[in-house]
């Protein structure tokens, strides 16, 4: 079965927030600046399928990646891309166990992919439900596992330091703070198969 390794240190977290750049809480239009620089934007990461829910976290990794690039108008598209996910995903394959908590689960998954799909022109309310779509993203693969290594990240200036989010890799990329901060944040636990 999975093994989920804790990593958290209070060095870590100490060095998180004194790495943090707070010096503007001034809100912008980040559509503006979404299109003015996409060269920084991570490439679309490709599903594979490997585990029964790989799908959907493929839509969720690039949703990640495009709201630390500031782009709405693609997050937007990345809520369709985990809502069709969704709709394909075969429950048969899990566990009784894994299977209550997909559909304890699903509900909300879709409704935050949902809001974030409907909103690509409104980043901060697609970040509000990123970061309830995230606790539900985290749940589910801690209950139905996935292949590759993931990293759950926390931001401390986000929403009284409960802004986390799962990536795909170790580098700090905050989907909360986009160009703002975009480093703040560290790595609170590594999740291994």
């Amino acid at each position: 079965m999975k093994k989920i390794i804790m990593v958290l240190s209070a060095g870590i977290l100490a060095l998180s927030f004194t790495a943090c750049n707070s010096t503007s809480s001034k809100q912008t239009n980040n559509t503006d600046s979404a299109q003015a620089d996409t060269t920084n934007m991570t490439a679309p990461v490709e599903a594979t399928d490997a585990t029964p829910a790989d799908a959907i976290l493929t839509g969720y990794i690039n949703m990640k990646n495009s709201l630390a690039a500031d782009n709405g108008s693609e997050a937007a598209k990345n809520g369709q891309e985990i809502l069709d996910a969704v709709s394909k995903f075969n429950a048969s394959s899990l566990s009784p166990e894994q299977k209550k908590t997909f559909l304890g689960l699903v509900g909300d998954i879709k409704e935050n992919s949902e809001h974030i799909n409907e909103n690509g022109d409104k980043i901060e309310h697609q970040r509000e439900h990123f970061e309830m779509l995230s606790k539900d993203m985290t749940d589910l693969v801690k209950s139905v596992g996935t292949d590759k290594s993931l990293y759950l990240d926390s931001c401390p200036m986000y929403d009284g330091g409960k802004g986390t989010w799962l990536s795909e890799v170790k580098e700090i990329k905050n989907p909360y703070m986009g160009k703002k901060s975009p480093t703040c944040g560290a790595i609170k636990e590594t999740i291994k198969q």
